[in-house]
């Protein structure tokens, strides 16, 4: 049965794929979606395969392949096959569900025909994830990844360090956290733009009972409540101490920092460099005008 962290996790998919598919379509006249699951993908693949219905319209003239990769490939097909049923889907959207695991992602993705058009993956992992693919992924035109790893897949496994490695430059990262379990997302991309929608998508799901939010790289392990307005006070420590590091600061790269390397978005920076201003704890270089990102911060 699905646990609360799972619900979210779903959320943050159908989100993700509500953005990314229309813009692919419009982009190419073919794209890719690669779902690849180290244990039961049950729930999650047909949620998935839900969210192009809202847009099959857009796929007269055009390709769109659905690629699911599980050990209960078997056990899966009969309910997407049931799914696919319901939608008015074009013979456009084709959906292969194949047995497997994430680490038959470059082979399917090859024989998906997936190379020079967008592509995004969605990797549920219990153990390390094979550098080849990740590369798979980052060769699409473009690609993004969002991977999701047990307490098991993350032990001694720099994610983040891979997912650059592998091509893509721009990470983020969050850890789910309940009662009685923890998950890591980490979301990767070549394109700024995608990566601020999905912070922004990670702040809209819907909040569900005992899931919070945490920094992986908060040393005090701030847990934060999901809303569309968080806490500030972990990004408010976070931001003194990176300009502690790196001395000064403009607005703009402020606001990538947090984009990257912090759970929040790019917008709540302004916000809290204009907090840290009336506090006296930082300085800002002009003194006087708009909070512009050409503007130079300091701390105090």
């Amino acid at each position: 049965m699905a646990g609360p962290i799972d619900e979210v996790v779903r959320e943050l998919l159908v989100r993700r794929l509500d953005a990314w598919g229309p813009a692919a379509l419009q982009r190419s006249k073919r794209a890719t979606f690669l779902q690849a699951y180290g244990a039961s993908g049950a729930g999650m693949a047909e949620a998935a395969l839900r969210v192009f219905d809202e847009f099959t319209d857009m796929l007269r003239g055009r390709r769109l392949t659905m690629v699911v990769l599980a050990p209960d490939a078997d056990a899966l097909k009969p309910g997407l096959d049931a799914v696919y049923r319901e939608l008015d889907a074009p013979s456009t959207l084709v959906v292969h569900c194949m047995a497997g695991g994430p680490d038959a992602a470059p082979v399917a993705l090859k024989a998906a025909s997936a190379a020079g058009a967008p592509v995004f993956a969605y990797v549920e992992a219990v153990a390390p994830v094979d550098p080849a693919v990740l590369a798979a992924v980052a060769a699409g035109k473009p690609g993004e990844v969002m991977l999701v790893l047990d307490a098991a897949a993350r032990d001694g496994y720099d994610h983040r360090e891979a997912l650059r490695a592998a091509g893509f430059p721009l990470v983020s990262d969050v850890e789910l956290v309940s009662d009685d379990a923890v998950r890591l997302v980490a979301f990767a991309t070549s394109a700024g733009k995608s990566l601020d929608a999905f912070k922004d998508a990670m702040w809209a799901v819907d909040e569900y009972a005992g899931v919070r939010y945490r920094d992986p790289r908060d040393p005090e392990g701030h847990l934060i409540d999901i809303s569309l307005r968080p806490h500030p006070g972990p990004l408010r420590r976070e931001l003194l101490a990176h300009l502690a590091t790196v001395g000064e600061a403009s607005v703009t790269d402020l606001r990538q920092f947090t984009v990257s390397e912090t759970v929040y978005r790019a917008a709540d920076t302004n916000q809290v460099v204009a907090t840290l201003l009336k506090a006296g704890q930082v300085t800002r270089v002009p003194e006087g005008g708009r909070l512009s990102g050409d503007v130079v911060i300091a701390p105090r």
